[in-house]
């Protein structure tokens, strides 16, 4: 893996500078690794390992809805998850005065496996709140916006509600036939009806703007909870 080091220091130096009175982008805080550890896709040490951290290097720190983890920003823009046992977050925020990466909206002919580039932008959204009704992906979103949010971004317009959105796309009837992208949905039993979402992210985890987690996080869908009310995937 290349040097996080050097990389965080010309972020530092070359980004950071920013002269008084002008506008600044905030990358995250820096922090510095206490040990070896990993970079994963997923907050969870079951997921897609990215690559090793040597003790000691520098990186640049996010927020993380689950507790005892980091995302970690990477060299290509894009997030990683660290756990946060293995990092100490530093007093310094490590900011540019280019804005954050952008979050284009592309035509689905642009991206031919649509569901893939849908489950991987979804995952730039960990940590907004959750917020019943809400329609804002940065700032508070319910599950079924947050489907649509994703969806709408590349030209595909979904019903407002989760029981809307289950009537829609190629009905999916089979665990191991899931892809990326996916969408997901749940009973719930208080409104006997289905009143929940997510969007599968390929082994085993699914993403979701949720109550239980205060908002958009990873959940594993084997789980008890999750698979005892599954009830529709669709495409």
């Amino acid at each position: 893996m290349t040097s996080i080091w050097k990389r965080t220091v010309a972020i530092c130096f070359l980004l950071g500078a920013v002269a008084l009175g002008h506008p600044k982008t905030v990358l995250g805080k820096l922090g510095q690794t206490i040990k070896a550890t990993s970079i994963y896709a997923l907050p969870s040490t079951r997921s897609l390992r990215y690559s090793t951290v040597r003790a000691y290097e520098y990186v640049v720190l996010r927020p993380c809805a689950k507790p005892g983890w980091y995302r970690i920003l990477l060299q290509n823009m894009r997030l990683g998850y660290i756990k946060s046992s293995t990092v100490a977050s530093l007093p310094w925020e490590v900011t540019t005065k280019r804005p954050s990466a952008t979050r284009p909206s592309f035509p689905p002919s642009v991206y031919p496996n649509a569901g893939t580039y849908v489950a991987s932008q979804s995952l730039r959204y960990v940590g907004t709140p959750y917020k019943w009704g809400g329609n804002d992906i940065e700032n508070g979103i319910d599950c079924s916006a947050f489907v649509k949010k994703l969806y709408g971004a590349i030209g595909v317009n979904l019903p407002r509600t989760a029981a809307q959105q289950a009537l829609v796309g190629q009905p999916i009837l089979r665990l191991e036939d899931l892809r990326p992208g996916d969408r997901l949905y749940f009973w719930s039993k208080q409104r006997n009806k289905i009143g929940h979402t997510g969007i599968y992210l390929g082994g085993n985890y699914f993403i979701h703007s949720s109550t239980t987690n205060k908002g958009v996080a990873t959940d594993y869908l084997p789980s008890k909870k999750w698979l005892s009310t599954l009830v529709d995937a669709r495409r």
